[in-house]
């Protein structure tokens, strides 16, 4: 089986853990949860993070084949297309990304966005889909709850799970967004969990609770051992209630909307202005 290199990246204003996979031999790799520096305040987007990215690509002369997204994340405006623009390769999502393209289309008015047309990314990922980075073999598996696109990859012994699940000490994700559902989020933990013990799970957050150094990789063993939130053994019920209630206390994402007309976009920016909806409480 060809050994796999994980490089991780940590974008620290959002807590992001982007990484490049490859494989040494081949020479080939893929960007997975890449990330734009954003300044909610100004408005302004740099590529300083993802052009640390790209220069490791680059420095190791690798070619890339996927920028890939496990989901439209909530929290980070994806550099997808800028890394495409600079390397080339393909922009890879679950196919349920038309469905959050579908949720969030009149909420912000984005009567431009046929979601059945939009054609930004380059390939809509199936369930149980294998696709090739270079001499390495991923396969797809959806696993949404926290989002309804959301999809774990999985290349040899490692999991790249995105929201999914954090590291043991910081639990699992919420699922209050549209087209969220914390009893698809067990299912979709239980096929995680199905996987063999030894399994590396890398996260796309880490909050660094307590301060603590950070850490982004686990395994499926740990976490059905430690998982603060969902062991190996917790009853759905247990979860899905426990996962409901805590959803109703968290605060609203601050890049929510930047983040999400961004992403369902593969990360092409819009003309001039983000749109954020408002709701009277008068």
């Amino acid at each position: 089986m060809m050994t796999v290199s994980v490089e991780a990246f940590f974008h620290s204003s959002t807590s992001t853990l982007s990484y490049v996979i490859f494989d040494m031999a081949g020479g080939h790799c893929a960007v997975i949860d890449s990330a734009l520096d954003f300044d909610l305040s100004s408005g302004v987007v740099c590529t300083e993070f993802a052009d640390t990215i790209i220069e490791y690509i680059r420095s190791n002369q690798l070619t890339l084949d996927w920028i890939l997204e496990t989901h439209a994340h909530a929290d980070h405006l994806t550099a997808a297309s800028y890394i495409r623009s600079k390397l080339g390769g393909k922009i890879g999502v679950g196919r349920h990304i038309v469905d959050v393209q579908a949720a969030f289309k009149p909420l912000l008015g984005m009567d431009d966005l046929n979601s059945s047309e939009h054609s930004e990314f380059d390939h809509y990922f199936e369930d149980n889909e294998e696709f090739a980075i270079g001499l390495l073999t991923a396969t797809v598996l959806e696993t949404p709850g926290h989002t309804s696109d959301s999809v774990t990859y999985v290349v040899n012994h490692n999991a790249f799970i995105g929201d999914t699940l954090f590291m043991p000490d910081f639990g699992s994700a919420r699922c209050d967004f549209p087209g969220g559902s914390a009893k698809q989020l067990f299912d979709s933990i239980q096929r995680i969990y199905s996987l063999a013990d030894s399994t590396r799970l890398w996260v796309c957050h880490d909050y660094q609770p307590g301060g603590r150094e950070l850490k982004y990789q686990t395994t499926v063993g740990e976490s059905k051992t430690d998982n603060i939130h969902i062991k190996g053994e917790t009853p759905e019920t247990e979860f899905v209630e426990f996962r409901t209630e805590r959803d109703k206390q968290l605060n609203v994402p601050k890049l929510l909307y930047p983040s999400v007309q961004v992403n369902i976009l593969a990360g092409q920016l819009p003309d001039g202005f983000i749109k954020i909806p408002i709701s009277k409480a008068f």
